[in-house]
Formats: C-alpha cells, sequence, structure tokens
C-alpha cells in the first residue's frame, strides 16, 4: 500500500518550474529529485497543497498564482538607494544582485533595477513575485520522515 502524501511525510519529486510563457525557470532534470518534509512549509503553499492526497509514481501539472508562492509584488520592497550605500563597489548595473542587511538583521536579497546618475533603484522582492508559476511534478518517493527529521523541520 502506497503512503498518500500528508504531513510529516518525506516527499521526492522531480519537477519543472516555468512563467506563464513557458520559460523553464528552475528543474531538476539531470540531477536528483528535490526530497522535502510535507507540512514544514519547506516548498511554497500552493505546490505543497497539490501534492496532498497524492502517491508515489504521480504526475501532475500545477499551476500556482502569486498569493501562494512567492507572494504578490510588494512595491515598497522597491526603493530609490544613494551610490552611497554600494561601498567599494566600482560599478553599478542594472541586474546585478547584492545581499544586504534588512532592517530586521537578517540577510536580504536584492537586485539592480535602474541607475539614475547617483540614485540606484533597488528591487528587495523576490525575483518570482508576482509571477504565475507552472510545475510539471513527478512524485518519486513517499516515505515515513524520521524523528530527527521531524524535529528539525527538514529532510536529512
Amino acid at each position: 500500500m502506497s503512503l498518500l502524501i500528508g504531513d510529516k511525510l518525506v516527499v521526492s519529486m522531480h519537477y519543472k518550474l516555468t512563467d506563464a510563457e513557458g520559460t523553464v525557470i528552475d528543474s531538476s532534470e539531470g540531477s536528483d529529485p528535490l526530497t522535502y518534509l510535507h507540512g514544514a512549509g519547506n516548498i511554497i503553499p500552493g505546490l505543497e497543497k497539490e501534492l496532498v492526497g497524492k502517491t508515489e509514481g504521480a504526475t501532475m501539472q500545477v499551476t500556482v498564482d502569486p498569493a501562494e508562492g512567492y507572494g504578490e509584488l510588494n512595491p515598497e520592497m522597491i526603493q530609490t538607494v544613494p551610490k552611497e550605500a554600494f561601498q567599494g563597489v566600482e560599478t553599478i548595473e542594472p541586474g546585478m544582485s547584492f545581499e544586504a542587511q534588512g532592517p530586521d538583521g537578517s540577510a536580504q536579497h536584492i537586485v539592480v533595477k535602474e541607475v539614475d546618475g547617483d540614485n540606484i533603484i533597488i528591487d528587495a522582492n523576490h525575483p518570482l513575485a508576482g509571477k504565475e508559476l507552472n510545475f510539471d511534478v513527478e512524485v518519486v518517493s513517499v516515505r515515513e520522515a524520521t524523528e530527527e527529521e521531524l524535529d528539525h523541520g527538514h529532510v536529512h
């Protein structure tokens, strides 16, 4: 009897993630499957919800809207900062990404959107925020999690 995907189970799956235009954003093709602890918030909510009740060998296509993916684009995360904020960086160009310290002290990923003289327009939204995500998924295996995995909230 195969296990049905649900909380506290370890799921391994192959996936291909594409955007609304069909461009491949990420894929497990040619590498090990993605393995995660179901119910521990290790993958985006919209995909996790669609996997509930599936079994080993299941294949599916899932479309996840931004609210259940990486969130909507937050305009407050797009800001203009002075060039001096990039100490030690000679040339700043659109598309460059940096790790910055967020207001709470955590690491925050930012991308340069535009350079306007001494003003740099940055975006701290997740790169996939505001995007509809399309997944092709194949469930490779489903197993019980170990006590250690449950304690730590992720797969070992």
